[in-house]
């Protein structure tokens, strides 16, 4: 078993807490509104509910928030993030969705790292995946790819059993300054979203050919 929590009370953070409690994980719901965080855990089955700005129960601290508000989230909890895996599932575009509001050459993955303790690590995961996507787990009974990114082996360890808890798959990108790429791919599929598909009932993923 796991145990993470949950920064945030939208469609992303449902779907992963659901998947999680159904994999037989623990799971922390923290959101600024207390009210809609307490209604989101009891929406689900045996969740709990944190304290924004106190320790996370979590090992893996996920933020499933807007990244707009992500670095200042993680530089309000500081040292209550220290040794904690950071899991970062934003996508830093613009409204859009023709770019990003990350620096050049950066990504709102390693911008979160810079703004986390030196004693935790932040690792780039399920920004690929749209919530409703994620809430079904599988398309035609195979498995949905989760592509990760991050500097330290363990914590990449660490989430991709938590990843594989789910019924996904996890797949190592490398080190962080991957995320860059991964945005790139959620950027792609807001582009096929807006232009082409229509609609967020899709998911791209890797064939392996024996």
């Amino acid at each position: 078993m796991i145990s993470i929590s949950i920064i945030g009370v939208g469609n992303m953070a449902r779907a992963l807490a659901d998947r999680a409690l159904a994999g037989g994980n623990a799971v922390e719901i923290i959101g600024r509104d207390p009210v809609k965080a307490k209604e989101l855990a009891a929406a689900l089955d045996s969740a709990t509910v944190g304290t924004a700005g106190s320790v996370p129960a979590g090992d893996i601290v996920v933020l499933a928030i807007p990244y707009a508000g992500a670095k200042a989230v993680v530089n309000d909890y500081g040292s209550a993030l220290e040794g904690k895996v950071i899991l970062d599932i934003t996508n830093p575009v613009t409204p859009d969705f023709t770019g990003f509001v990350t620096p050049e050459g950066s990504s709102g993955a390693q911008e979160i790292a810079g703004a986390a303790p030196a004693g935790a690590h932040v690792v780039k995961a399920f920004n690929t995946l749209f919530s409703d996507v994620l809430a079904a787990g599988s398309v035609e009974g195979r498995r949905l790819d989760v592509f990760i990114a991050g500097d330290d082996a363990q914590a990449k360890a660490r989430v991709s059993e938590f990843v594989e808890s789910l019924g996904l798959r996890a797949m190592d990108t490398g080190p962080l300054p991957m995320a860059r790429t991964l945005e790139s791919v959620a950027l792609m599929q807001l582009g096929l979203m807006t232009r082409s598909v229509k609609h967020t009932n899709f998911a791209l993923g890797v064939s392996i050919f024996d």
